[in-house]
């Protein structure tokens, strides 16, 4: 066994700790997490947040308040409990376990949502309506609770020099497989009726989050030494010391909160779709395409300069977009072509945002906070978890110029966060 260990590249290290990080863990763990994003951009377009989620809701009778409900529990309230889940977890010296059971509660879910859907013709649409808000949140909280494991465990397990090479590579190997699967979405849609096609939707997704999940199982953990473990009164206690001591910290709560607003806005440019065109299942296809060649291209160009972008300037890019989405939502709602071909902005968006908040929160934690500063970020991310249910009720009360225009100016807010944000350049680490 122990030379078994060696051959992997393990290196002994305290009791503590088991085991410290060499390139060719990294390595290891490097492919584990691709495979992981390959079948996980296979699933998501099965379960799109931003369109087949949502066109799903509105199609069994949801309207602008519960749409922003169910948007607010997808995007925000995932995001709230975080800061429950990470004070459980930011105590474990290995994650591992915790990641597999929030993914399996995750397939789980969207399983029961597919055999549900399939069943639907017999069901009250009143009860059918609150079993999907039942499965959503199971859907998104368990997304939650494996999302603090998945931050902690990736940001020990791969190298600081790789890390924006790994951000890029997943990015741009999962938009491709989001593109092909979209191709075979907008098919199954058009297909099928409703409610089987979202039923059939559902019961793929959960199929390819199974087999995205055997790539963890690959994955060597290097432990958490824990100097301290704390109860969660105390780990409250910890949080604003940690947001007051870090200003980057600070400033990054300040930018997924106004910036990430533009990230929570995107459903509801499906439903300013339904007003204005109709929802047919070719448009929602269409949306959908345009948003993932987005994703794609944008996966692509960041790929190809994956050791010089920076984060900062990533941010600079997506508040551009962010204020944009919005307002180019209002200034094209007569015209369909362009509408749609504003989703394919809105992909480039998703995807700059992604890797850039994705890639600060990891430079700005270590492996011993990692965990409690993935909380933070969650339970910080106020505004897209409460703001989604205002702008439905701001939008059924005074419109969606007043609402549209209202999100783009607090997106331009985090400009001045953005701006004093400081990022870090890591130097590559020879083993």
């Amino acid at each position: 066994m122990r030379r078994d260990i060696r051959k992997l590249g393990f290196s002994k290290v305290s009791k503590k700790m088991k085991y410290q990080l060499t390139t060719e863990i990294s390595r290891n763990n490097f492919a584990a997490f691709v495979w992981h994003g390959i079948f996980l951009s296979l699933a998501s377009n099965f379960s799109d947040v931003h369109t087949i989620i949502p066109s799903m809701l509105i199609k069994a009778g949801g309207n602008a308040i519960l749409l922003g409900l169910l948007t607010t529990i997808m995007i925000g309230g995932s995001g709230l409990m975080q800061i429950v889940f990470a004070g459980f977890i930011s105590n474990k010296p290995n994650k591992k376990n915790s990641l597999l059971l929030g993914i399996n509660l995750r397939i789980f879910a969207l399983f029961l949502l597919g055999l549900l859907l399939i069943k639907s013709a017999t069901i009250n649409n009143l009860l059918l309506i609150l079993f999907i808000f039942l499965l959503i949140s199971v859907f998104s909280f368990s997304g939650s609770f494996a999302a603090v494991s998945y931050v902690d465990i990736l940001g020990k397990s791969i190298l600081p020099d790789k890390r924006k090479k790994f951000f890029s590579v997943k990015q741009t190997i999962s938009s491709v497989g989001v593109f092909l699967s979209a191709l075979l979405v907008r098919a199954l849609l058009k297909y099928f009726q409703y409610p089987n096609n979202y039923g059939i939707l559902f019961l793929i997704a959960a199929f390819f989050f199974f087999v995205s999940s055997l790539g963890f199982w690959k994955i060597v953990e290097i432990e958490t030494f824990i100097r301290k473990k704390h109860t969660f009164p105390q780990y409250l206690k910890k949080i604003p010391k940690e947001i007051s001591r870090n200003s980057n910290l600070k400033n990054y709560l300040i930018i997924i909160n106004n910036l990430g607003l533009a990230f929570s806005f995107i459903p509801f440019m499906i439903l300013f779709a339904k007003k204005n065109f109709g929802l047919t299942y070719g448009t929602v296809g269409n949306i959908l395409l345009f948003k993932i060649a987005g994703m794609l291209i944008a996966g692509l160009v960041l790929y190809k300069r994956s050791e010089n972008f920076e984060y900062k300037k990533l941010l600079y890019f997506s508040l551009v977009l962010g204020i944009s989405l919005p307002i180019l939502s209002l200034i094209f709602s007569g015209n369909l072509l362009i509408y749609e071909f504003i989703f394919l902005l809105s992909g480039v968006f998703i995807t700059a945002y992604k890797i850039a908040t994705n890639g600060i929160l990891v430079e700005i934690s270590d492996n011993e906070n990692r965990a409690t500063y993935t909380g933070i970020s969650g339970a910080g991310n106020i505004l897209p978890t409460v703001f989604p249910l205002v702008a439905g009720i701001l939008i059924a009360t005074l419109g969606y110029t007043f609402t549209f225009i209202l999100i783009s100016l607090i997106v331009a807010s985090s400009f001045i966060a953005i701006n004093n944000l400081r990022c870090y350049l890591p130097q590559p680490i020879r083993s």
